[in-house]
């Protein structure tokens, strides 16, 4: 079977962390033995759209690159339907990158992330009938499957990011740290955090436009980085306001650390509450500083909730179960439409 993956985001040399998470699958799918030819901006012009704060956010920033989408989107299916021309099925990652999806005359698998359900709202009528032609739709958790079944979808597969268990949890930090990984932007709650952890041993691992509000941020760190501020950690918040999946929640999760995490979209996926970690409302400061404050009290419980945590990430969110369901919506893709 040969496959085409576009994506708008993907890493051009080691140790960048655009689109890691595309990459790492691509390299395990093809472990299994499927050729797969990946299209990304390293291929085709994306007159600076592409990269740096992502395709949006670098449109939020300079509004006047949306008159160059145009063209490359253009370039984008040039590239792509070359690519695609022997191909049994093309991978979309992202809403828009079913446009050349399309252009490519060949059965494809969406696959949604976060963003695509705010850029779904934007423009409905375009995004219902991307989503209504692809054979399949993949979302990372049950709560982007709900949205992609409001849009059409003829068929929908949850099947979660992937994530590499460590083989054992290391030790906590002294004085026990509290953890945050992830962009440093509102929607992330990272100043809802900085307020609640007032007081404590806060480390944030993260770059993005509200740095200047975040005293001591160690700025962006390699994902290969990220392992011992894990293992360090006696807590990982994870305070978002909405979230497609959430890596950083499912890393922490494996690496056997109980997360405080929003009670919204994908988290909802990964955090039993009361058993793998504590659920709290969305941009609730006080709520999000007691269940901190409980669970830096209270070693045994941690200690519970994070072997807990790591075995939920071991059984349904590790790459071996991942890349089996990814290889079998392939399959059937393929299958269904021949």
């Amino acid at each position: 079977m040969k496959v085409v993956v576009l994506t708008t985001s993907y890493p051009r040399e080691e140790g960048d962390a655009a689109g890691n998470f595309v990459a790492d699958a691509v390299e395990r799918v093809r472990a299994r033995g499927v050729e797969v030819d990946v299209v990304s901006p390293e291929s085709f012009r994306h007159f600076g759209i592409a990269y740096g704060a992502g395709v949006v956010g670098n449109l939020r920033r300079e509004p006047w690159r949306a008159a160059l989408l145009p063209a490359m989107l253009a370039s984008f299916a040039r590239v792509a339907r070359r690519a695609a021309r022997n191909a049994d099925l093309v991978h979309a990652h992202w809403l828009p990158t079913g446009l050349v999806a399309l252009a490519c005359g060949k059965p494809f698998v969406l696959q949604l992330w976060g963003t695509d359900v705010e850029l779904a709202r934007r423009a409905r009528p375009l995004a219902r009938r991307i989503v209504r032609r692809a054979t399949i739709v993949i979302c990372a958790s049950h709560a982007l499957a709900e949205a992609a079944r409001e849009l059409g979808a003829r068929e929908v597969r949850v099947i979660p990011g992937g994530v590499e268990v460590p083989d054992a949890a290391g030790e906590e930090a002294e004085p026990p740290e509290v953890l945050f990984v992830g962009r440093l932007s509102q929607e992330k709650g990272i100043l809802e955090l900085v307020q609640a952890a007032q007081g404590m041993k806060l480390v944030v691992a993260g770059d993005g436009p509200l740095r200047e509000h975040v005293p001591g941020a160690l700025g962006f760190v390699p994902h290969h980085a990220l392992g011992p501020l894990y293992e360090r950690a006696a807590v990982v918040a994870v305070p978002s306001h909405r979230e497609g999946f959430g890596m950083a929640c499912a890393e922490a999760m494996g690496h056997g650390r109980p997360v405080v995490a929003s009670a919204v979209g994908g988290l909802l996926d990964l955090v039993v509450d009361g058993e793998t970690g504590l659920l709290v409302p969305p941009r609730d400061v006080a709520a999000l500083r007691a269940a901190l404050e409980r669970l830096l009290a209270d070693g045994a419980l941690r200690r519970r909730l994070g072997e807990a945590a790591r075995e939920r990430v071991r059984s349904r969110f590790a790459w071996r179960a991942v890349t089996d369901a990814t290889v079998a919506a392939y399959e059937d893709a393929v299958a269904g439409s021949a």
